[in-house]
C-alpha cells in the first residue's frame, strides 16, 4: 500500500488516528510537527511565537516537501494547506485523507490554543483559521471522512473502509 497523508484541523486527530492506523495496516508512521521540532530543536509554540507564522509555514513547507517514503501513515500539521507546494506533494506521496470535524468539535477539542503549537496570526480566531483552511482541505483531499462522533476505533475503522472503497 501506498503512503495515507491525514489532514484536517488541529485536534481532528490526525496523529492519533494515525498511530493507530498505521499500527492496523502494518506501515510506518511519520507526524510533520514531530520532524519540525526535531529538526529545529525547539517546540512548535517556540517557533511560531520566535519567527512568525509566515516563516513556520515555510518550516513546515519544507518538511513535507523532504518527506520522501513509502508504506507510511503521514500526519502532517493543521497548516499543511497554505502552501501550494505542500499540497502537491502530498497529493503526488499517496492518498490524502480529510479527517473532517465541524468548527465547534474542534473548539471542543482545543483546550491549549496559546501553547498548542497552532499557526495563528495575531488577532487571528480558531474560527478564523477553520474558516480559511476548511476548503483547502476539501481541494487537497481524496477522501474526506467525517470524524465527528466517533470513537478512535470508528475513525480507523471508517478511514480503512474509505480507502479500500477508493481502491
Amino acid at each position: 500500500m501506498d503512503n495515507i497523508i491525514l489532514i484536517g484541523m488541529p485536534g481532528s486527530g490526525k496523529s492519533t488516528v494515525g498511530v493507530v492506523l498505521a499500527k492496523a495496516l502494518g506501515m510506518r508512521f511519520v507526524d510533520v510537527d514531530l520532524l519540525i521540532q526535531q529538526r529545529e530543536g525547539a517546540l512548535l509554540q517556540s517557533l511560531i511565537d520566535q519567527r512568525g507564522v509566515e516563516a513556520f509555514l515555510d518550516l513546515e513547507r519544507d518538511a513535507i516537501c523532504a518527506l520522501d517514503c513509502r508504506g507510511t501513515v503521514v500526519a502532517p500539521g493543521g497548516s499543511c494547506v497554505c502552501r501550494e507546494e505542500s499540497i502537491a506533494h502530498m497529493r503526488a506521496l499517496g492518498t490524502v485523507v480529510y479527517l473532517k470535524l465541524p468548527l465547534e468539535a474542534v473548539e471542543g477539542r482545543i483546550r491549549n490554543l496559546s501553547s498548542r503549537g497552532i499557526a495563528l496570526s495575531p488577532g487571528q480566531s480558531l474560527a478564523d483559521v477553520y474558516r480559511c483552511r476548511a476548503p483547502l482541505y476539501e481541494k487537497c483531499a481524496h477522501i474526506t471522512v467525517c470524524a465527528e462522533g466517533r470513537s478512535l476505533a470508528e475513525t480507523v475503522e471508517y478511514v480503512k473502509t474509505a480507502l479500500a472503497d477508493r481502491r
